[in-house]
């Protein structure tokens, strides 16, 4: 099952896609997707529904980041052997997590906007885990059990902000627009083996990342669990997984980094398609 938000940006409303790529209304169902929709109980019910009987939704409509009311979106850093290597980086011990501001998330086509004085804004094409159930201290064993979903993220980051401006790297991820998710909320059942799954990103119609979640270091489960020793995961919440390589930053013999007009496309291998057009904050 393939859930979503669409419409204007603050009046989204729930939808689901149905099999001929069309969205079916489901706010008779549920209020928005949220943590309350993504429940293991709201799930079967969903999924319980005939798509048919749904009302269809005109054509052409923006959608909005694919979950909404979550307490935090965390972010995985250096979590693919190559890229570690591309930026310079040792292989980490345990998970890098750092914090993407709530109000960087966006919808998946929504435009991304350079802030003032970025000169070196860059791509993250990375698989997003959407919990579904309150976890804490479960075991990589159960992890999965808590998970109620996977998307497409654009860990889009200003590189300069990120490593320069002091402090962590929540200064260079947290900018505005910098957190397109989507297309849609893929339930578990329907994504397969989540450590196999193919992932691209080009830049102006020219391949820059590809890789697969099997060469993650750490996997969804392993992500999982060790984020809830440490705090309580809760249902909505975003976890962006790492990227593989071929960022801007890594690329030889000279970096490559955002500029406006650039067009972003973004793919996860049965989890849909993102594509931003760059531009300059006002």
């Amino acid at each position: 099952m393939k859930l979503l938000r669409y419409g204007e940006m603050g009046a989204e409303k729930p939808g689901m896609l149905d099999g001929d790529g069309n969205i079916r209304d489901l706010s008779a169902h549920v209020t928005d997707i949220n943590g309350d929709a993504i429940s293991p109980d709201s799930i079967a019910k969903l999924s319980a529904l005939d798509p048919a009987s749904l009302p269809i939704v005109e054509e052409n409509q923006r959608l909005g980041s694919c979950v909404t009311g979550f307490s935090k979106f965390m972010c995985i850093g250096l979590n693919y052997t190559d890229h570690a290597e591309e930026t310079g980086n040792p292989i980490p011990e345990h998970p890098v997590l750092f914090m993407k501001a709530n109000s960087a998330i966006q919808g998946p086509n929504d435009d991304v906007y350079m802030p003032r004085g970025s000169t070196k804004s860059d791509w993250e094409v990375e698989l997003g885990v959407v919990i579904g159930s309150k976890a804490k201290y479960v075991s990589t064993a159960d992890a999965l059990d808590y998970v109620a979903g996977y998307c497409v993220c654009n860990d889009v980051s200003e590189r300069h902000f990120q490593t320069k401006l002091s402090g962590n790297w929540t200064k260079g991820k947290s900018c505005d627009t910098y957190g397109p998710t989507g297309p849609w909320l893929v339930t578990k059942d329907e994504v397969g083996d989540v450590q196999n799954l193919d992932m691209w990103l080009d830049v102006n119609g020219v391949r820059m990342q590809t890789g697969n979640t099997r060469t993650m270091i750490f996997t969804v489960a392993e992500i999982v669990s060790h984020l809830s020793q440490l705090m309580t995961l809760h249902p909505g919440d975003v976890i962006s997984t790492g990227t593989p390589p071929g960022v801007g930053l890594g690329k030889k013999p000279d970096p490559i980094f955002l500029k406006s007009g650039d067009v972003m496309d973004v793919w996860i291998e049965g989890l849909g398609q993102q594509t931003q057009n760059v531009k300059e904050d006002a």
